[in-house]
């Protein structure tokens, strides 16, 4: 269950390392999908061409493209985390209400005798 925000008490905080890795992956598949456009786009065929078939000599290109893209995602998706996660020790969250990032400790395990 997600705590309530230290700043503002709203109930509605989101944990930010379960969306780092969801932007991760996310900002992965963008990239690489542009990167693969990018590489294997040819502006002098018409588009109903360029959808009807693919040649496999631009394959290396887009798969290499793709690469990229996915390389340059991830370290955009890398770069903004860095940028709002907070210092210290526990489990980073944001606030959607006021945007308050902290991170709070988790307990030990309770031990029963």
């Amino acid at each position: 269950m997600s705590p309530p925000c230290l700043y503002c008490a709203a109930a509605c905080t989101l944990n930010l390392e379960t969306a780092q890795r969801i932007g991760t992956v996310c900002s992965r598949l963008v990239g690489g999908a542009i990167g693969a456009w990018r590489a294997s786009y040819t502006p002098t065929s018409p588009l109903s061409d360029a959808s009807s078939r693919f040649p496999l000599a631009k394959l290396t290109a887009a798969v290499m493209g793709a690469f990229s893209g996915s390389q340059a995602g991830s370290r955009a998706a890398e770069l903004f985390f860095t940028q709002k996660l907070p210092l210290g020790e526990g489990t980073p969250w944001l606030c959607v209400s006021c945007g308050h990032s902290f991170r709070q400790l988790t307990p030990p395990f309770s031990t029963s005798h």
